[in-house]
């Protein structure tokens, strides 16, 4: 059975380095059973959340057409993979108004988490940040994050891996493991769909 994963980049900057991996992932990524979508938030430009509504609770009325576009195209996955940047040992805040907008778009999903940093600790803590955001939104959070870290080093502009560049060999062999790992559990999910009622 084919799975559809959506890869989520969660930086809205300019030339990020989170770019730069997006690319690598999209040139090297090929998993049996696995239909990925790659999502740029920066091609769903959203306001900050105004409504009257707790997504979580009841629908929200009124949405715009990116505001629609957004969740649709969460709600068509099966599985997702979020790949973010640590801004002050969390996650950026565009992030997490476009998650504020969610309801049961997710639900019941496996999801794993990719953080990023320049720095040695591989945005650690804007992994553990995430958890709870993902949980309150009825993900199940895969255990291990995917942490790259001094990251800037090894990938190139247009996405390549730098070979001789520092972890590059860790990398190349994690992430891959990361995907086939969430694809493993959505799979499963998708087969065996939690009951509405136990």
């Amino acid at each position: 059975m084919t799975v559809k994963i959506g890869v989520i980049l969660g930086s809205t900057r300019t030339h990020s380095l989170g770019d730069q991996i997006f690319k690598y992932l999209q040139r090297t990524t090929s998993i049996p059973n696995g239909d990925f979508t790659w999502i740029d938030l920066k091609d769903y430009p959203l306001p900050m959340y105004d409504h009257d509504e707790t997504p979580l609770s009841e629908p929200i009325q009124n949405l715009t057409s990116r505001e629609r576009s957004w969740l649709s195209v969460l709600e068509q996955q099966d599985g997702y993979i979020f790949l973010s940047p640590e801004y002050d040992h969390a996650i950026p805040g565009s992030l997490k108004n476009a998650l504020d907008f969610v309801g049961p778009e997710t639900a019941n999903k496996p999801v794993q988490i990719v953080t990023y940093s320049k720095y040695s600790d591989g945005g650690m803590l804007a992994a553990a940040s995430f958890v709870g955001v993902l949980q309150m939104l009825k993900l199940i959070v895969l255990p291990t994050p995917v942490l790259l870290w001094n990251a800037d080093t090894n990938f190139a502009s247009d996405g390549t891996l730098i070979a001789e560049a520092a972890n590059s060999d860790h990398f190349a062999e994690r992430l891959p493991s990361a995907f086939r790992e969430l694809t493993h559990y959505a799979q499963i999910m998708k087969e065996h769909p939690l009951p509405t009622s136990l």
